[in-house]
């Protein structure tokens, strides 16, 4: 019997995505946890692949940019040590892409920019989930990406949407990947606005509308990613 606090590492791409309601859940849950840019951290240092969970979380680039940004390859050698020993790993957005890539899936462009609150459709394993609560009638996430990715053999797909169908899944015992932003603070989501100006106007989205869609959901966003995250914690302590 051990009373040490277990620990989580969260990798970050840019700093407006980072935590956001998931850092309560895991204060809640008696987690520590600490941040790293990925760009810049030791990936190979064994803390991060040993750590207790491994978060790894969004960001505005994508898995074919590599000769772009080299840290994305490590980052993916990273992610399948911590997958083979079946170690509890969180991926979400680009966190998920990279899960999917380090399991041996093809990562693409998908067919449209998903970017807003929508709800989701559940497989019978998702309904089984810790993601039950995104079946409730009224229960949204934000959605902000334009890649997917082939569901990994071996994985459990958990949830679609009409344009993507790889939505989110699981990976053995500890491992859960999502496309969308359960995490996203909506009290917090105008740095979002700001840091994604250009990806916004390119794909033609209103900001005014975004923020008035926001406001709609913000009241019950944080209770909904409390239920999932305190599930899925307690699955992995």
């Amino acid at each position: 019997m051990t009373d040490r606090q277990p620990r989580a590492i969260a990798l970050r791409h840019v700093a407006f995505e980072d935590l956001g309601l998931l850092a309560p859940a895991l204060t809640r849950a008696g987690w520590r946890y600490d941040i790293l840019d990925a760009a810049t951290a030791d990936l190979a240092q064994p803390e991060i692949t040993t750590a207790d969970l491994l978060i790894v979380l969004g960001g505005p680039i994508g898995v074919g940019d590599v000769d772009d940004y080299p840290f994305l390859t490590r980052e993916i050698a990273l992610l399948e040590r911590r997958l083979a020993g079946d170690r509890p790993t969180l991926g979400v957005c680009l966190g998920s892409q990279l899960m999917a890539a380090a399991l041996g899936a093809r990562v693409y462009a998908g067919p449209v920019k998903e970017i807003g609150w929508a709800p989701l459709q559940l497989t019978d394993e998702g309904r089984a989930s810790c993601l039950a609560p995104l079946g409730d009638p009224d229960a949204t996430v934000l959605h902000w990406h334009g890649d997917t990715f082939d569901l990994p053999a071996g994985a459990t797909r958990l949830a679609s949407t009409p344009a993507y169908a790889n939505q989110a899944f699981a990976f053995g015992r500890n491992a859960l990947a999502l496309q969308f932003h359960i995490e996203a603070d909506p009290a917090r989501l105008a740095e979002w606005y700001v840091g994604h100006t250009v990806e916004l106007g390119a794909a033609k989205i209103s900001i005014p509308a975004l923020r008035s869609a926001t406001a709609q959901v913000a009241s019950r966003i944080p209770a909904q990613a409390e239920r999932i995250f305190a599930r899925w914690l307690s699955q992995i302590a």
